[in-house]
């Protein structure tokens, strides 16, 4: 039975490291599905286009391709704001449904990271992961990232971001962030990174077993 593993939390609460090592402890392809809604953002800025332009969004999420997942400005934390932006139109995340379920959809299973991967795009999924911290240790954690990358940014305009994030991820109309009724929820607000891998694993191996 293929193993498919969900992944869903708010921006920076450490779901896309746990999804990558999950993926390389057990042998799965991964898909972080954020690239994929920065990719569109991405596409729409450099043709000038503006990200509230609905119908453009959504041609656009039709047309993209997995080479386009590759582009380094996509980690850009603009790129994130932009993200959020086109995420929020239906017509995108129709658009981008089936990619995914297809990616989920191989003989061993999958591991895809997101904000509606065990409430849309893979519900029936063996495991199911709810991964979160709190707004200020996730800002912490993003000010370091992007500080060892070399963008200049303060903590506080970080925080504030990350804040109306979660304000528009959970309340837009379409597939809002929320955990599945049936997801474990992992708190990493005071755990490392190996502390967080190892609760997930376990939550993981619990659900091999049955």
């Amino acid at each position: 039975m293929p193993l498919v593993i969900a992944i869903d939390g708010p921006a920076a609460s450490g779901k896309g490291t746990l999804a990558k090592r999950l993926a390389h402890h057990y042998g799965l392809p991964h898909l972080d599905t954020g690239l994929l809604y920065r990719a569109v953002a991405l596409l729409m800025l450099d043709a000038g286009v503006s990200l509230d332009d609905t119908d453009q969004a959504a041609r656009t999420a039709g047309r993209l391709v997995a080479d386009q997942l590759a582009d380094p400005r996509l980690r850009e934390r603009a790129m994130g704001e932009a993200a959020s932006r086109v995420s929020s139109v239906p017509g995108v995340r129709a658009a981008l449904l089936s990619w995914q379920r297809k990616f989920a959809g191989g003989e061993a299973g999958a591991v895809l990271d997101g904000r509606d991967i065990g409430t849309v795009i893979c519900p029936d999924a063996r495991v199911k992961l709810f991964i979160t911290a709190s707004p200020e240790e996730r800002a912490r954690r993003r000010h370091r990232e992007l500080a060892g990358r070399g963008e200049e940014t303060t903590l506080a305009a970080i925080l504030a971001d990350i804040r109306a994030r979660d304000a528009r991820d959970s309340s837009r109309s379409a597939a809002p962030l929320k955990a599945a009724e049936d997801a474990v929820r992992l708190d990493t607000t005071e755990l490392d990174a190996e502390e967080a891998f190892a609760a997930a694993r376990a939550v993981v191996d619990r659900a091999r077993e049955h």
